[in-house]
């Protein structure tokens, strides 16, 4: 997965991602942020969970991706079983 584009100048006139020759240089909060959230859907994916709306977002709109201050890891929204789910992986982890 990769950010959602922020700056119109990210993406082509009928709002889809421009397509370039190699992606752009990550920043190295950007990169923290988008490996923490592999970590973490790849870790909930072994209990049986998917948060299927998790990205990456830095935090003003005016920021540049290249040149971020940090970032962070956005989970989305899930259906209520969903986040009962979440709740009974976390606290098996605890009582472990």
């Amino acid at each position: 997965m990769t950010p959602t584009p922020r700056h119109p100048d990210h993406a082509t006139a009928i709002g889809h991602p421009a397509v370039a020759d190699s992606p752009p240089p990550t920043a190295p909060k950007v990169q923290e942020a988008l490996d923490a959230r592999d970590a973490l859907a790849s870790a909930l994916s072994r209990a049986g969970i998917q948060l299927p709306a998790m990205d990456i977002r830095t935090p003003w709109v005016d920021d540049r991706e290249d040149d971020a201050r940090y970032a962070l890891v956005h989970l989305g929204v899930c259906s209520a079983p969903v986040a009962l789910m979440l709740a009974d992986v976390i606290l098996k982890g605890i009582s472990t």
